[in-house]
């Protein structure tokens, strides 16, 4: 039934091949405001190719909507693991970062890794 969804759910996504890859290191105070992602070319943007976001480390309150106006954003929590993607009509919602929740990163990681405190973002996407 997952592999049932993750295909059905897959297939509604254009194809991307990324070509880009940015890193964003939070600090626990760190944040991000509401903003659009629009660099990359009109093409990948006409055809609202997505991105794919993965958090890693501590969780951070993601925001997103159709204006800048944080308090009308809808906010999920990201934690450590998720993959977020934002294509098609999504791709240009305005999103961003509130906050960091301290110390929220899952133990194991913090012991096998030595991760400081923080958010470490991936972001692919295509030129």
């Amino acid at each position: 039934m997952i592999a049932q969804t993750a295909n059905s759910t897959a297939s509604e996504f254009p194809r991307i091949n990324p070509d880009i890859c940015i890193v964003n290191y939070y600090t626990n105070s760190g944040k991000l405001g509401l903003h659009q992602d629009k660099d990359e070319s009109e093409s990948s943007l006409t055809k609202g190719l997505p991105f794919i976001s993965i958090s890693i480390g501590d969780t951070a309150e993601f925001m997103f909507g159709n204006t800048r106006d944080k308090d009308q954003a809808t906010k999920i929590n990201l934690e450590s693991g998720d993959v977020l993607i934002l294509g098609g009509e999504s791709r240009l919602l305005f999103h961003g970062i509130s906050h960091v929740k301290t110390n929220t990163a899952p133990s194991w990681l913090k012991e096998e890794t030595g991760i400081r405190p923080g958010r470490i973002n991936l972001t692919f996407r295509q030129y």
